[in-house]
């Protein structure tokens, strides 16, 4: 059977495994450089407790930050890129943003991954799924005010600046984003 669920011509996105992932899980998120700026490094405990929330946000939701890995040329699962995905945003997290974003877009890549245009790809795939499957009318998505890469990619694919947000992992402000249905470069 086929191991993704979802692909671009690059990336086969697949669902994490809670039994069976955690060496990815803390090749992730126990990463200092890819972690820093959202409130990392995580420790081992840390991060099969995000993979177990990640396991939880699936049951419950239809949705999380999923496990993506390069296509090899047969279709097969190449290396562990990262993960892009959503979660469910509270109604009290709304900001008076129309359409009010239900779903927040979120990406962590490896930093051997950074600059490749993976995170455009997997994002450009998650946004129409939000769309056109899940019929979300909008998206949040915020990021760390020194990710600058995080801020061009977000304004690259149509996001929309609409306030600061304080983030608990960081103690920062964060700039926060909408993309509602139908706007942006995205779709």
């Amino acid at each position: 059977t086929r191991w993704w669920w979802q692909s671009t011509p690059r990336l086969g996105f697949a669902r994490w495994d809670a039994a069976a992932d955690s060496a990815l899980a803390y090749a992730l998120w126990g990463d200092p450089e890819v972690t820093r700026l959202i409130g990392g490094p995580f420790s081992a405990e840390a991060c099969v407790a995000r993979l177990a929330r990640e396991c939880d946000t699936a049951r419950t939701a239809g949705v999380q930050y999923w496990p993506l890995f390069l296509l090899g040329k047969d279709g097969t699962r190449g290396p562990f890129v990262g993960c892009c995905g959503l979660r469910p945003r509270a109604e009290a997290a709304h900001h008076g943003e129309a359409p009010a974003p239900t779903l927040e877009i979120g990406f962590h890549l490896m930093a051997a991954n950074w600059g490749k245009g993976y995170g455009e790809e997997a994002a450009r795939a998650v946004i129409r799924y939000a769309f056109e499957d899940l019929q979300a009318p909008a998206l949040f998505a915020g990021h760390n005010p020194q990710n600058a890469a995080s801020r061009r990619l977000l304004l690259k694919l149509g996001f929309r600046f609409t306030h600061d947000e304080f983030y608990p992992p960081t103690g920062l402000m964060h700039p926060s984003y909408v993309l509602a249905k139908g706007n942006g470069n995205a779709q």
